[in-house]
Formats: C-alpha cells, sequence, structure tokens
C-alpha cells in the first residue's frame, strides 16, 4: 500500500521587483569594477553586465504588462 501523499506547502511571497533590483545592483558593480579595470578584460565582459542591467528592467516591464506585479493572491 502506497504511502499518503503530503500536501504541497504553499506558495512563497517573494518581493519580485526587490530581487531583480538586488540583481541588477549587482551587475552595476561587476560593470563598476570592469570598466576600472580598463583594457585589462575582454569587452565581451563589459557587454555582458550592460546586458545584465538592461534585460532585467525588460523583464519587469513585461511582467507589469501581463499583471504579474503588484498582486496580492
Amino acid at each position: 500500500m502506497p504511502a499518503p501523499l503530503k500536501q504541497a506547502p504553499p506558495p512563497l511571497r517573494v518581493d519580485t521587483v526587490r530581487v531583480v533590483l538586488a540583481g541588477t545592483a549587482l551587475w552595476v558593480l561587476a560593470l563598476v569594477v570592469l570598466l576600472l579595470l580598463g583594457d585589462r578584460v575582454d569587452r565581451v565582459w563589459t557587454w555582458t553586465c550592460v546586458a545584465g542591467i538592461v534585460l532585467p528592467f525588460v523583464g519587469l516591464g513585461i511582467m507589469r504588462a501581463q499583471g504579474q506585479l503588484g498582486r496580492r493572491d
């Protein structure tokens, strides 16, 4: 006889905007470090940081358009 299944825990409530902005701040910090290093690093890393700064705002804009931000379920 199979064991009874446990009920799934409720989903965590996460402030998505705060998490995304914290990650973006880390990308900004990485970009500052790379700019301070100058020509000693490959420019692909600089553009990776720029993408890490721009794309989260695109994602937040899409989430806002879909109505996924600010919901209180």
